[in-house]
């Protein structure tokens, strides 16, 4: 028996425990499966590498995204979760793009939003007037 019909009985037999089917959608469902389940096993592998190619650094940092260099997938941010999921720390992520050495890793939006948040809290005049208080 192929895989593929064994992958689909599973599933089938997950649904069929759930809710009553009839024999003929079971039947039907068996092969709509079946037949998914090969096609997509059947199409090219992308290769990580190869999906990277067409990511220029220079154009990664967008208005409401960021691109992924390595695998191409679009965040608000590049956590340091995600690029270790690469081998890679955010420095070593910059110097592989060929950013500053300062440069965030985060889309420009939310990087204005973010600053925009913090002058409106103005932290550095609450640290002197505590300062004062202090002295």
């Amino acid at each position: 028996m192929d895989n593929y019909l064994k992958d689909a009985l599973e599933i089938v037999k997950a649904q069929a425990g759930v809710r009553v089917m009839t024999e003929e959608e079971i039947t039907a469902m068996v092969k709509k499966l079946a037949a998914s389940i090969r096609n997509i096993s059947d199409l090219p592998e992308v290769d990580a590498v190869e999906a990277s190619e067409g990511v220029d650094p220079k154009k990664a940092i967008k208005e409401r995204s960021i691109t992924c260099a390595v695998c191409g997938k679009s965040f608000k941010l590049l956590t340091k979760k995600h690029l270790l999921t690469h081998g890679l720390t955010p420095d070593e992520y910059r110097e592989q793009c060929g950013y500053k050495k300062g440069t965030r890793l985060v889309c420009k939006a939310l990087q204005r939003e973010r600053r925009k948040k913090m002058q409106d809290m103005q932290l550095w005049q609450r640290r002197g007037k505590k300062a004062e208080a202090g002295a």
